[in-house]
């Protein structure tokens, strides 16, 4: 068995050409850790800011997510050759993730899935769906009726966001910057699309049960305002940038009444927000009924990786970018 495997490299800090192709180590696997062969996985802009030197922990070897089969599990949690789904569990961050040929992920990281799904349809769905579900589900504690507000609505995580709220029977409401995507979102179920722009509480007098806040901090105390006394407000994404709120006095400019939480991804797993508790084989089998859509929007091959990473950069990619290995 080669000690080595093929991977892409976060060469030095920059644009997508610091990617770079190279052999590397082949993880090694101890006890409560499982070993994948990738077969595909998902981009996420964590990894843009890794690239660029903007995070706070980066491997060389980035990749939060991956999918692909059981090639080693010493501690016998799963069968060789078992198709998985791994996400985060420091991947990508503080040990080698899934841009490698195969990735130790800890076994708290590591769901199972029967799937007649293709490998880059699968691997569209990992990091964003249990993602938007331990925030809908587990943080907001979304309930059918309610109205949610969905900040970001057409990116990756928002329209994610938006299929899963109206298939729990919420009534949501979306933003987007662009007018021409208010079509993509009513097609979605969303029964009000407005244009995201600074200010948005001072241009809608609607307030909501819920918000999910995914343009960041910019738009932190405004997502506060539009939630209804006794409500529920979380940030769990940043596409307006990492900037802190300036000059931020809560007894001045918070709203009172209103729950803020904050989630980050990278608390997947842990005990507080552990994988036993996502239905993600469920989730799986809606998408294969055709009950919502969760096609990637752009799939590349292992050797456009430069190409995904424009892709990902320009802000125009509408939806998950995947590249598979095969």
């Amino acid at each position: 068995m080669s000690a080595t495997m093929n991977a892409i490299v976060i060469s030095k800090f920059g644009g997508p050409e610091v990617l770079e192709y190279r052999t590397v180590p082949k993880p090694t696997v101890r006890t409560g850790e499982v070993l994948i062969a990738v077969k595909s996985f998902g981009l996420n802009h964590a990894e843009t800011h890794m690239r660029k030197g903007e995070w706070d922990e980066w491997n060389p070897v980035t990749g939060l997510e991956c999918v692909g089969v059981v090639d080693a599990c010493p501690g016998g949690e799963f069968h060789i050759g078992e198709t998985v789904v791994g996400v985060m569990g420091g991947i990508g961050r503080n040990r080698p993730g899934g841009y490698g040929e195969f990735v130790a992920i800890p076994a708290t990281n590591v769901i199972a899935v029967q799937t007649t799904l293709p490998w880059e349809q699968l691997a569209a769905i990992p990091e964003v769906y249990i993602t938007v579900w331990s925030c809908l589900f587990t943080v907001l504690d979304l309930q059918p009726g309610e109205t949610l507000l969905i900040r970001g609505a057409t990116s990756t995580l928002g329209q994610a966001a938006v299929k899963l709220a109206v298939h729990a029977g919420a009534k949501v409401s979306a933003t987007t910057r662009r007018k021409e995507r208010f079509d993509l979102l009513r097609g979605m179920g969303a029964t009000e699309t407005l244009i995201e722009q600074p200010e948005l509480d001072a241009h809608c007098s609607t307030e909501y049960d819920k918000v999910l806040n995914l343009v960041g901090n910019r738009a932190l105390l405004e997502s506060i305002n539009l939630t209804k006394t006794g409500g529920r407000m979380l940030q769990a994404g940043w596409l307006g940038g990492l900037e802190p709120v300036e000059a931020f006095n809560p007894m001045l400019q918070m709203k009172s009444g209103v729950h803020f939480s904050l989630f980050h991804s990278k608390e997947l797993g842990t005990p507080g927000f552990p994988f036993s508790k996502i239905p993600l084989q469920r989730i799986i089998q809606q998408i294969e009924k055709g009950e919502y859509d969760a096609q990637p929007a752009y799939v590349f091959g292992y050797n456009e990786i430069h190409r995904a990473h424009e892709l990902l950069d320009s802000g125009d990619a509408g939806g998950k970018v995947v590249v598979t290995r095969y």
